[in-house]
């Protein structure tokens, strides 16, 4: 579709480019007047800008006040368009016998050149009759009544216009976009407006930039109030959708062409908004299509009006630009209208003559530069390029059309009621005060609501046009989407993007961005004194995530998640334990088992050579309840390996405390019995009463008893229970027994700590007692040992996480016991095995009789 449009575009292009560069423009195109009158009985002042001066270097005058030297006339055939839907409504209100019969509409056509005092003068000379029929001053014979005066597109205009006229209550209509100022009924009570007020059009464009995640755009501005207001309801609109706006340009009163300063800092984005009436953008339009800017995407709520005939590169600075315009249903009728419309129909038209000449070779009469007809068949309007003459109708065409429709209908009632009007004879027009019509026109709001072929109330809603101008003169626009405020907040905007036309240099979207995207986990961090737009990407934080680009923060993972390398998915962690199955688990598990096994092997020693005097002599009740106590020590290790349960948790504690304790507590009692045995010798009744009534023997349980007191507190209190660790290891929930009371924990350590000093201390005693198998040696260092380890054990034991943790414990477990049954037994199994000799009463006897040789 595009490439047939793109090829018959062309050639049409091309064979208008081949017309105008081989026509010798004729005198008479220079010499016909710019003002012609459209007859009627009732006569509407036109007041349009059809071609504008504007000046490059602007270069005084040297005695016209006002004037530069180095003007230059543009002609805007496109606003032509205005006096074609004037001249449509006229005729087809004429035409209608339901609506103003016996009475024609007129209007007087006047060019506004944005020159106040040529404004004037023109509104001056329509009001004396004194502009069209060339008249002596003061004095009209004209039979026309004047209705009222339309006016624009520029507010100044209507403004200059409506200053004049309120003096006389002249009520004048405007078709130029909406503007507040105009609304003062204080200072403009005759002026009525016939555009909308558009307060959701900043929404509509900045939504635009959201979708396409343009967040850093400029903004260029007129100069003036108007320009001032739209800017803040921007700046309301970007802060609160997170759009940056990168500059702000305001566009000068008087365009200079060499205005190099106005251009600096383009480059930082590539979209730019430029929003304006046709009037104060003319000079910016023309620099921008000068300087073939094509790199840029601009979005306007105004078409380039913009026409030079000098140029005719390919290219074009708005093709691929994004137009809004206010929604209104189109016509048919005006459209056939057009193509009908020639300068041999309406001779009174000085614009069609120009356009003949130009565009269908044809030709000006010497004599009095009427238009001969000899010009290309079928010419016509429509054929025009669309940056010549546009078919498309225009926003200002519909509210022209509307104003006068609102005159017609305030004319028929006017007429109905008679109001101070008086009918003529022979059915002549009846006379009238145009400041009458004002009565009818209050409610503007309500006429704004027709248009071609009847009435019809305005939505909320935009277009938005996509404009194909490649080849340059193309013209063509296209609706790509449309928006609406009245829509439910995510379905406003619409928009099919497979059919917009990017500008020159973008394959693709474009982006406008002051700071890449964050992607997929990080997070923004905006720069100090920067706009919210610019900012640096930093990564989540531990276990945080961000699945989308550009947030603000991160997301926290809950605690049973964690978070992946890419910071960008919650991850489900594993439940772990020191189980059997790991290294250290079976490691650990493996030497308890091992050390189990050797002191049952021990067991099973001191039992086979139990009457030996090695076994004997170190009280061999004792030694069996201290290896089996040991054997229970050892294999209490394996209750903390495994997956654990409350159960697992309660034995845990208990079985090791109240072990212990019965391990520390034997090795005190053998302690206090080898000291007692010696003191037996020594005469004191108590000393053998303890012995004869082995009172050593109680030492066990009642230390046991004391254990099982501070278990049973413990247990009441604040037993153990599961605990999850989830921060112990990334990526893993640790099941372990938390101790409940630490306060209870420690001091079942304090007391097996005291228990183990006791023995230490009556074993130390005993050192250097005579006798051949004194083990109080022994004894000591074991307790040293099981001392240093528990000491050892509690920095150790709160500096490490998760299954370590566990390990320290059953490892100092472990250890205590090995001591235990090394320092103690191994000894003992050594002279047992190995020295047999040295385990016999021969043995002792030759020692025990050597030594007291040496005495």
């Amino acid at each position: 579709m595009f490439s047939c449009i793109f090829i018959s575009s062309l050639l049409l292009i091309a064979k208008f480019v081949l017309t105008f560069m081989h026509v010798n423009i004729s005198k008479c195109f220079y010499k016909i007047t710019e003002d012609f009158h459209h007859e009627g009985d009732v006569v509407i002042g036109a007041f349009f800008p059809l071609h504008t001066y504007y000046t490059k270097n602007k270069i005084p005058h040297s005695y016209l006040p006002y004037y530069y030297k180095d003007n230059y006339l543009q002609y805007n055939f496109k606003n032509y368009q205005y006096i074609l839907a004037l001249l449509f409504a006229i005729e087809e209100i004429n035409g209608n016998p339901n609506l103003l019969p016996n009475i024609s509409l007129g209007f007087d056509f006047y060019n506004v050149r944005f020159i106040e005092k040529d404004t004037l003068m023109n509104v001056c000379f329509w009001l004396t009759g004194q502009g069209q029929k060339n008249i002596l001053p003061n004095y009209n014979c004209g039979k026309s009544n004047f209705a009222t005066a339309l006016t624009g597109t520029a507010w100044t205009t209507s403004a200059q216009i409506g200053t004049l006229l309120q003096l006389f209550k002249f009520p004048q209509l405007s078709f130029g976009p909406y503007d507040s100022i105009l609304s003062d009924r204080g200072q403009y009570s005759s002026l009525y407006q016939m555009a909308s007020k558009y307060t959701s059009l900043s929404l509509g464009i900045v939504s635009l930039m959201v979708h396409f995640r343009w967040s850093w755009v400029g903004l260029i501005l007129p100069d003036n109030h108007k320009g001032n207001k739209i800017l803040s309801e921007f700046r309301e609109d970007m802060e609160r959708k997170g759009v940056c706006i990168a500059f702000v340009k305001m566009i000068p009163m008087t365009w200079n062409a060499y205005y190099n300063k106005f251009w600096e800092n383009m480059d930082e984005t590539n979209v730019i908004i430029i929003y304006g009436d046709i009037d104060s953008l003319t000079g910016l339009m023309r620099n921008i299509g000068q300087r073939l800017l094509t790199a840029k995407v601009w979005v306007m709520n105004t078409e380039p009006h913009i026409t030079d005939y000098a140029d005719y590169f390919m290219l074009d600075s708005f093709h691929g630009s994004l137009i809004f315009t206010h929604n209104y249903r189109k016509s048919f009728k005006i459209t056939n209208f057009i193509q009908t419309v020639n300068p041999y129909k309406y001779p009174e038209d000085i614009y069609l003559p120009k356009l003949w000449h130009l565009f269908f070779k044809c030709s000006f009469s010497d004599v009095d530069c009427r238009l001969l007809a000899n010009c290309q068949p079928n010419a016509s309007l429509d054929v025009l390029p669309s940056h010549i003459l546009d078919m498309a109708i225009s926003e200002e065409s519909n509210n022209i059309n509307n104003a006068v429709y609102a005159v017609a209908h305030s004319l028929h009632q006017m007429s109905l009621q008679e109001v101070q009007i008086q009918p003529h004879e022979h059915g002549e027009a009846r006379a009238f005060f145009p400041w009458q019509l004002n009565i009818f026109l209050k409610d503007i709001n309500e006429r704004d609501n027709m248009s071609f072929g009847g009435r019809q109330k305005l939505n909320a809603e935009y277009d938005i046009l996509n404009l194909w101008n490649l080849p340059k003169g193309l013209g063509q626009k296209v609706k790509i989407g449309s928006f609406s405020a009245n829509a439910p907040e995510g379905q406003q905007l619409s928009l099919s993007e497979h059919m917009i036309q990017w500008a020159g240099g973008f394959s693709e979207i474009p982006q406008s961005v002051c700071s890449e995207s964050c992607g997929p986990g990080f997070r923004k961090v905006t720069l100090e004194g920067k706009a919210i737009c610019c900012y640096n990407c930093t990564p989540c934080g531990d276990n945080e995530i961000s699945n989308e680009t550009d947030v603000d923060q991160c997301v926290k993972c809950p605690e049973s998640h964690y978070s992946n390398t890419e910071k960008n998915h919650c991850l489900q962690k594993t439940v772990i334990f020191l189980a059997y199955e790991d290294p250290l688990g079976m490691t650990l598990a493996c030497i308890a088992l091992c050390l189990s096994a050797l002191t049952a092997f021990v067991i099973g020693v001191f039992v086979k050579y139990r009457d030996t005097p090695i076994v004997k002599a170190n009280n061999r009740g004792l030694s069996y309840t201290l290896l089996i106590t040991i054997t229970f020590c050892l294999l209490c290790s394996l209750n903390f390996i495994g997956q654990p349960n409350t159960a697992s948790c309660i034995l845990q504690q208990n079985i090791f405390g109240i072990a212990f304790t019965v391990a520390l507590a034997t090795v005190l009692a053998k302690a206090i019995t080898v000291v007692l045995a010696f003191k037996a010798t020594f005469p004191g009744r108590m000393v053998r009463w303890l012995m004869t009534s082995r009172a050593p023997n109680y030492i066990i349980p009642l230390c046991t008893l004391i254990q099982l007191l501070i278990c049973g507190i413990w247990m009441a209190m604040s037993p153990p229970f599961i605990h999850q660790e989830n921060h112990a290891e990334h990526g893993h929930i640790l099941l372990l027994c938390n101790k409940g009371s630490s306060v209870a924990f420690h001091c079942v350590l304090g007391y097996l700590c005291s228990l183990a000093f006791g023995g230490y201390t009556m074993a130390f005693l005993s050192r250097n007692l005579p006798d051949t198998f004194n083990e109080s040696k022994f004894l000591s260092f074991s307790m040293v040992v099981f001392f240093c380890v528990w000491v050892t054990f509690l920095p150790v034991y709160h500096s490490t996480k998760g299954k370590v943790m566990v390990a320290v414990e059953v490892f100092s477990i472990l250890a205590s016991s090995t001591a235990l049954l090394g320092f103690i037994f191994a000894p003992k199994c050594y002279i047992i095995l190995f020295r047999p000799e040295k385990n016999s009463f021969h043995h002792i006897r030759d020692k025990t009789y050597s030594r007291w040789n040496k005495i």
